[in-house]
């Protein structure tokens, strides 16, 4: 009875139809540490607001007439940026879904692998693209081959941690039902793991090439390719003329891919 008491004052509505008191206090304590903590971050609404004239005075410059001799560098270096993001992201699968089933629980050969795997992975995505970008750029010079070296290690790190959380959830009774047919553990994993994490496979995929497009778009800021290095050399440059045509072509990029992944994964879904 005890247990069933402590569950409905964690759901709501409850019995009286107010709100569970216990989540209502982590979250009061939650707000009013935030608050507390405010300040060292910096934090002040009202220079924020005071500020606001000053957003606005800037992005006023970007109402000018576009360089449009500038054009064709900019499709290079978008193409650039699209082909960062698609290999970095096709190179981080390779890895991803081996590693994906050395982590999840129920694919792992044994609970030491798996808890190694998730400690590398975590490691991985503890720094940022921008990072490792310098990293690889010390490494392999400057260029485009450094930015998806960097876009493929650290989707490495993401992907795999989404695909092993997709692989843990699959029914169990399909599990059971292809064993007991006498199949294996790669048949296992091949025809009734596989196929039911698929959905999720994809919407993670999708959703992380989105984010690798954006990625890709800034990691010219340490030399490692893509359209960011045109970015800030304008804006050191005050080119507003180019920087409104470089922001305009990475939000209609992005746009495209958001379009094509919604209908993508509707159609294998």
């Amino acid at each position: 009875m005890g247990s069933v008491t402590n569950t409905l004052t964690w759901y709501w509505p409850t019995r009286s139809g107010l709100p569970p008191l216990v989540p209502m206090l982590w979250l009061t304590a939650v707000v009013l540490l935030l608050a507390v903590t405010a300040p060292l971050v910096e934090i002040d609404f009202i220079h924020v607001v005071a500020s606001l004239p000053k957003l606005g005075s800037f992005l006023s410059h970007f109402l000018v007439v576009p360089d449009w001799n500038y054009l064709p560098e900019l499709g290079l270096r978008m193409l650039e940026t699209i082909e960062m993001a698609v290999l970095g992201t096709a190179m981080a699968i390779v890895f991803s879904v081996p590693l994906a089933l050395l982590a999840a629980r129920n694919t792992s050969p044994h609970v030491v692998i798996g808890w190694l795997t998730t400690y590398v992975l975590t490691a991985i995505r503890a720094l940022p693209e921008l990072t490792w970008a310098v990293a690889f750029v010390a490494a392999v010079g400057l260029g485009p081959l450094a930015g998806i070296m960097a876009l493929a290690f650290v989707t490495i790190g993401f992907m795999a941690k989404f695909f092993a959380e997709a692989i843990e959830v699959v029914d169990c009774g399909a599990v059971e039902g292809i064993r007991a047919q006498g199949a294996g553990r790669v048949q296992t994993i091949a025809f009734a793991m596989l196929p039911q994490a698929m959905p999720d496979f994809i919407s993670a995929l999708l959703y992380i090439l989105d984010h690798n497009l954006r990625a890709a778009s800034i990691l010219g800021l340490v030399g490692a390719g893509g359209i960011g290095y045109d970015l800030v050399m304008n804006l050191r440059l005050y080119q507003y003329d180019r920087l409104m045509m470089i922001a305009l072509a990475i939000y209609v990029v992005v746009t495209a891919l958001d379009r094509l992944s919604t209908r993508f994964r509707h159609g294998v879904i």
